[in-house]
């Protein structure tokens, strides 16, 4: 690392900062603010919405900086608490596309700073705001950084191989680690994508780049760091994307990693 230690640190959420549904441990929070003491700028790049990165921005401690939610299509102002750049694609042949292949799919969209306008009602992270429900069609009538897809009765493993049908031009989309989800987002737009644009605009070299993460969505990311870290939680392909593995999120793996270079 240029300097004895990264300048940009990259934190994938759930899985990595935190078991989801626990707070982040004692542990963690000091390393990540002796990181921010130190002077890195520490980024929580995550899958969660604006709304749900919000709360874990301040168990973290973080006043000021970058965030970046909902896979890298909602850069966030720390210290506003808003998005000073959005990502946006039309979900509507996505969604089209999609009731063709899972007639039963529940379909979530994100509004961002408001809520969520959804299909149904599913199993995640939509505590915070207003929860909406709404047809396909009122679903589909605003862009949007996000869709989510969850198949009530379906298996991951079904819903990857009928998804290897699914042509959506403008769009990409990565499943979940542990059941039949996925997100949508527009072409191209990842962490890693949205990781690049604030490394240039922050004039960091790319070797001086740390980021840690467990999931599919950490894919791009892992890949353009200067050094990736896969949590041991993470499934046995993420690991593999990595350049070493941290200790479990239940085990402050995490901590570990940033205690290298910025103390106890």
């Amino acid at each position: 690392m240029v300097h004895g230690g990264p300048q940009l640190v990259a934190l994938d959420v759930d899985g990595t900062l935190l078991r989801t549904g626990s707070p982040v441990s004692e542990r963690v929070i000091d390393a990540v603010r002796a990181a921010v003491a130190a002077g890195a700028h520490v980024v929580v790049t995550t899958g969660r919405t604006l709304m749900t990165t919000r709360p874990v921005l301040q168990e973290l401690g973080l006043v000021d900086g970058h965030a970046l939610c909902s896979n890298g299509a909602v850069h966030v102002d720390v210290a506003k608490g808003q998005p000073v750049a959005v990502q946006t694609f039309d979900p509507g042949p996505a969604v089209a596309a999609l009731r063709a292949l899972f007639p039963e799919m529940i379909f979530a969209v994100e509004k961002v700073g408001i809520g969520t306008w959804a299909t149904g009602v599913s199993p995640g992270e939509f505590s915070i705001g207003e929860y909406v429900l709404v047809d396909d069609g009122a679903l589909s009538s605003e862009p949007t950084p996000r869709l989510n897809g969850w198949w009530p009765d379906g298996s991951l493993e079904e819903m990857l191989r009928l998804l290897t049908q699914l042509r959506v031009p403008g769009a990409s989309w990565v499943h979940g680690e542990f059941g039949p989800w996925l997100t949508v987002s527009r072409r191209g737009v990842s962490k890693g994508w949205a990781l690049e644009r604030l490394r240039t605009a922050l004039c960091i070299p790319r070797a001086a780049t740390l980021a840690i993460g467990d999931g599919y969505n950490d894919r791009e990311m892992l890949h353009w760091a200067g050094h990736s870290v896969a949590m041991a939680n993470a499934p046995n392909e993420v690991r593999n994307w990595a350049d070493e593995v941290a200790d479990d999120v239940a085990e402050d793996g995490v901590a570990k990693i940033l205690e290298r270079w910025f103390g106890h």
